[in-house]
């Protein structure tokens, strides 16, 4: 199955989403489509076997619209120029039909006042009262600023369908063409008793208002992908490379792997690498978050974008263009835009029968009025109203401007959001799960007792450490990392290791020496029936201080036991307690003995502890909360945490964990700091908030606005909606959904 995303043209409203998700969907070997009206955008999943992007274009094409695909290389480098470039000169356009039609329509308001009063103004000329130059007038405004909506219109009509576009196009249609008909034919009217009236300023004003709302539409939309702008606004855009002994710069995207670069002070890193010579300090506000300079030499990775503060050094590139740590932030942001929340669904549902029922609803308002009134200009008033009100725009913008805005601040917050279905099940979050080492702790535990048999520290302990270190270097685990670090800090030479095996969640064994050793969990060797009660008062000190404690047994007999503690993070007992605060329950999730377990969670204030919980035993445990009937977040950082973040409702991966947690996790924090949980959280309340706020007032403009339109206040109060401000109302009705989204931007984490 291959992906790909496509950059759409033509759309003019949500019904136009739809009927191009429907289209794409129809092509043979296409199996996932989600068009995103915010970003005008469709991601595509499909079967390369049996269709390709052409098949999917030309799909697009049939339906009146047009695609492009989104080469993924212009995509994270930022070449988003032609984009900008296209929504300048569509905004050139809307900016001259805009004011064409504002000179145009405050004339034909200015000329038709004494119609519609009843009182002639002296300072008004009498030409513009006449008929035939209104008609004139109006015409440009119609079929030049207005051919947009016949254009779209009659695609629609081609496919069976209908648009937003159709309503504009037969609302002013029906004003413009009925008072050319008045112009014409005078007679006809004045046989029937009816003064003529003429509504050209209703068809021009209508059309102006409409498109300057799309204007400030497009501008406000523009400003919801800030964030990317942000994002791709970090990338250095040249590099300094020595390639054959010479030093020279080229572009960003000619860099290759291997490529030696050379930084000065004051410089961004252009691409991810490893220093090879020299030393300085890093400023990585801009992935992690951290406002302190981190310090680099030889054997250190640096981060593409970063700012180089005081020395020169030189770097390895090890990963270029799409594969940087910055292009994936970009690529993220990007996929959790333009996907589709759940919520969306019901809006989805809604514009997909929207414009037929207004259509219908048009017609019956006419037949209403002129049978029961026998007024002409009632009825066309009316019916013009309810088509010209009618705004499924805002629907469909309801939802992805808010996804838009609440992922892209994510990101500025050190969060990477992989989809809108994550953000907003994480408002609906009731337990965290949280694992122990490497999230609640530093991940970097160091070895503070070890205890023999004997008790003394003699030649005998320095044999016992290198037994036990020469087997452990053989393993990931990070508490194996720590007792190597320790046996090296002690002179303890390592050795050979032969038949070297690592038991999950229990422990390791090998042969040194000819000796086969065994370290690991004491319910390891228990299950393999050797004897560990000499050192059971030692082990219980040890768990009572919360150290996690790791036995050594040489020839099936215990040897010595280590203590190793692992420091907790600084932010993690506050962020325990603000999560509780928010009403979340909190779990610590741990393959260390309960004891020490418990000792750690009582520092942190979480009282449920799952501990002694093997790695192949996460994804069950997770599994048997949500059986509780708990929607659950698993929060780890190690590939033993994978399952687990992928069982959960939602994972959130460590940033600075591995890169098999993160691609299994839904949300990601860069930075490795826990409050970054409660932010999310908060963030998903706030977007949900809003997109709430946003499908409200869209649903109740159409709710309220179409009746009133239809004239249903008229016997009661002899008020009428004049079409001229359904038309404003219907304009803005966009701009006012994206605007509150756009409130987003200043959301800020509550610190509790």
């Amino acid at each position: 199955m291959d992906t790909a995303t496509l950059k759409l043209r033509g759309m003019s409203c949500a019904a136009c989403a739809n009927s191009i998700e429907n289209a794409i969907r129809s092509v043979e070997g296409v199996s996932e489509c989600s068009v995103n009206f915010g970003v005008e955008q469709a991601s595509v999943t499909y079967d390369a076997c049996k269709t390709d992007l052409n098949a999917i274009q030309n799909a697009v094409d049939a339906a009146g619209y047009s695609a492009q695909a989104i080469q993924e290389q212009d995509l994270l480098m930022g070449d988003d120029d032609a984009e900008r470039q296209t929504r300048q000169a569509a905004s050139r356009d809307l900016h001259r039909k805009v004011w064409t039609g504002g000179i145009i329509s405050t004339l034909l308001v200015v000329g038709s006042i004494p119609a519609m009063t009843g009182v002639q103004i002296p300072l008004i000329p009498m030409w513009l009262h006449n008929f035939w130059l209104q008609a004139i007038l109006t015409a440009p405004v119609q079929f030049w600023c207005g051919r947009s909506f016949y254009v779209n219109s009659w695609k629609a009509l081609k496919r069976h369908a209908s648009t937003m576009d159709t309503l504009i196009a037969l609302g002013t249609s029906a004003a413009y063409f009925y008072s050319l008909f008045v112009t014409i034919f005078p007679e006809v009217l004045a046989a029937q008793g009816l003064e003529p009236s003429v509504y050209y300023e209703t068809a021009a004003v209508v059309i102006t208002l409409i498109l300057l709302g799309r204007l400030f539409e497009n501008r406000a939309k523009g400003q919801t992908s800030e964030a990317i702008r942000k994002l791709m606004g970090l990338q250095a855009r040249t590099a300094r490379i020595i390639r054959n002994g010479q030093e020279m710069e080229v572009p960003i995207a000619e860099v290759q792997l291997g490529d030696v670069v050379l930084v000065r002070p004051g410089e961004k890193i252009p691409v991810d690498g490893e220093v090879v010579e020299g030393a300085s300090t890093v400023d990585e506000a801009m992935v992690t978050g951290e406002s302190v300079a981190v310090k680099k030499q030889p054997g250190d990775e640096v981060i593409g974008a970063t700012i180089n503060k005081t020395g020169s050094f030189k770097f390895r590139a090890t990963r270029v263009g799409k594969d940087t740590f910055l292009a994936q932030i970009v690529k993220l942001v990007q996929q959790a835009q333009g996907s589709k929340a759940p919520i969306q669904k019901l809006a989805d549902q809604v514009t997909g029968w929207f414009v037929p029922v207004v259509i219908a609803i048009a017609i019956l308002t006419f037949i209403i009025w002129y049978n029961f009134m026998g007024n002409v200009t009632l009825a066309l008033t009316t019916t013009v109203g309810v088509l010209i009100i009618a705004c499924p725009c805002a629907l469909g913008l309801a939802t992805p401007t808010s996804i838009l805005v609440g992922t892209g601040k994510g990101a500025e917050n050190g969060i990477l959001i992989k989809g809108a279905d994550s953000l907003e099940l994480a408002h609906k979050l009731q337990t965290i799960v949280l694992d122990k080492t490497g999230t609640l702790t530093q991940g970097k535990p160091t070895v503070t007792d070890f205890v023999t048999v004997n008790g003394t520290a003699d030649r005998n302990e320095i044999h016992l450490l290198q037994l036990a270190a020469s087997v452990e270097r053989n393993s990931e685990h990070p508490l194996a990392e720590a007792i190597v670090q320790y046996a090296q800090s002690q002179q303890a030479e390592l050795t050979a290791v032969r038949d070297f095996e690592a038991i999950a969640g229990s422990g390791v064994q090998g042969y040194v020496l000819d000796k086969f050793v065994q370290i690991g969990t004491q319910r390891w060797l228990t299950e393999l029936g050797i004897e560990t009660q000499a050192l059971a008062t030692q082990r219980d000190k040890l768990e009572y201080l919360g150290k996690t404690v790791i036995w050594i047994a040489v020839a099936g007999k215990v040897q010595g036991i280590m203590g190793i503690a692992d420091a907790l993070k600084p932010s993690s007992a506050h962020t325990v307690q603000t999560l509780q605060k928010l009403g979340l329950e909190v779990v610590m999730l741990t393959g260390d003995n309960r004891p020490t377990a418990e000792v750690i969670a009582r520092e942190v204030g979480i009282t449920r502890v799952l501990a002694e919980v093997r790695p192949d035993q996460k994804a069950s445990t997770i599994s048997a909360l949500q059986a509780e009937g708990k929607i659950v977040a698993m929060v780890g950082d190690g590939i033993n945490d994978a399952p687990a973040l992928a069982q959960a409702d939602v994972g959130i991966a460590i940033g600075t964990g591995t890169d098999v947690a993160i691609a299994a996790s839904d949300i990601t924090l860069i930075s490795g700091d826990l409050q970054g949980i409660v932010t999310a959280i908060q963030l998903s309340r706030a977007t949900m908030r809003n997109i709430r706020q946003n499908l409200f007032f869209a649903f109740i403009y159409n709710v309220a606005g179409i009746p009133i339109a239809a004239g249903i206040l008229f016997p009661f109060f002899s008020w009428l909606l004049s079409p001229i401000i359904a038309g404003a109302a219907m304009a803005f009705s966009s701009v006012s959904v994206v605007t509150n989204a756009l409130r987003l931007r200043n959301f800020q984490p509550r610190i509790h």
